[in-house]
């Protein structure tokens, strides 16, 4: 690995104001609340997806006291179909401990605010940078790729000891002068050149502003970085998926689980076989049962391969879960999976 380059966190800053992103909603502002909303929607998320659940959830939640009283199940709903569900539930705790704990108001320092839950080292790094000009690091997925090449770092980050180190040097890039005004720009165009430039494959090294000084664009090697042999393996998996209506033309609704798929959220009954989603009917409904059309339904590590099995029945509650029949202008306020909102809507 190359040394420390000199001027690094300068250029940046210097990129960012002219080049970089500075018309997100959740920008030019340093009011903690909705940049903890932004940064929690935008993990694993990309920014054209957020935009509108941003204003959606700004215009239900104002400030952090409004989402703290809200219901769950209201938050759930508003965030149906920006997927990895934790995310909600843990946002909701959040705003709940910030007015409980803090008065309402975000502490100042990434090291109190990772006391919080659902917020990492790095969103925590990320919302003390913006909003209070905490000289801290961040080193979310862009960050690492940016860094790595920078430095030629070839450490493996499936080590937890090379993430570390990677750390280190992350926080020893850091500004030096002017933090309080420098630290936002120069955390934001961090992520604008991760996101915009420096990208996973077939980098823009031509147009960015710390190929002089990086060893991944000197060496001809960026795409070698960062280095990570840990792969999480893809699986597969079938579900059937119970598509039970009433005589009214309500469907079956029920809230999952606290852990596992779709925790939480309001869903047809889930079984893993047709044999098993058969045995929770009445005798005398089974021979009416009609399969819909399967579908694929892609998670990050995951495919689900869903069989929805359609039946009509009374309206006598099944015994398969906490539910009840909602009728389809009930279904706007509920938490919803994406396909199954998909299949119940099309």
């Amino acid at each position: 690995m190359s040394g420390l380059p000199a001027g690094f966190a300068g250029r940046v800053v210097r990129w960012q104001r002219t080049h970089g992103r500075n018309s997100l909603p959740w920008q030019n502002t340093r009011e903690p609340y909705r940049v903890w909303l932004s940064e929690v929607m935008l993990q694993q998320t990309q920014v054209s997806t957020v935009l509108d659940y941003y204003a959606r959830f700004l215009a239900r939640f104002p400030d952090v006291r409004a989402l703290a009283e809200a219901p769950e199940d209201d938050v759930m709903a508003l965030w149906s179909g920006l997927g990895y569900y934790s995310r909600a539930r843990n946002m909701h705790r959040c705003a709940k401990d910030v007015v409980a704990l803090h008065g309402g108001e975000f502490p100042g320092s990434a090291e109190v605010l990772q006391t919080l839950p659902g917020i990492g080292r790095s969103t925590a790094a990320a919302i003390s940078s913006f909003c209070f000009g905490e000289r801290v690091a961040i080193l979310d997925g862009n960050v690492k790729r940016v860094l790595t090449r920078v430095l030629a770092f070839d450490a493996d980050l499936a080590v937890a000891a090379s993430e570390r180190e990677l750390w280190s040097h992350a926080q020893a890039l850091l500004p030096t002068r002017g933090v309080a005004e420098s630290m936002p720009r120069y955390t934001q165009g961090l992520m604008d050149l991760g996101a915009t430039v420096c990208l996973s494959r077939n980098p823009n090294c031509l147009i960015c502003p710390v190929s002089d000084v990086c060893a991944g664009s000197r060496n001809g090697n960026p795409e070698d970085y960062p280095v990570k042999t840990r792969k999480l393996k893809r699986t597969s998996q079938a579900l059937w998926l119970l598509h039970a209506r009433n005589a009214e033309g309500a469907t079956w609704l029920e809230k999952r689980p606290s852990k596992g798929i779709w925790a939480g959220l309001y869903c047809l009954p889930v079984f893993e076989s047709r044999d098993a989603l058969q045995s929770v009917l009445p005798a005398k409904a089974r021979p009416h049962l009609q399969d819909g059309e399967s579908f694929l339904h892609v998670l990050t590590h995951k495919d689900l391969h869903l069989h929805p099995v359609v039946v009509e029945l009374g309206g006598n509650a099944l015994g398969t879960g906490q539910g009840g029949w909602f009728a389809g202008g009930d279904w706007g306020r509920l938490g919803l999976p994406a396909p199954i909102r998909r299949l119940l809507e099309g």
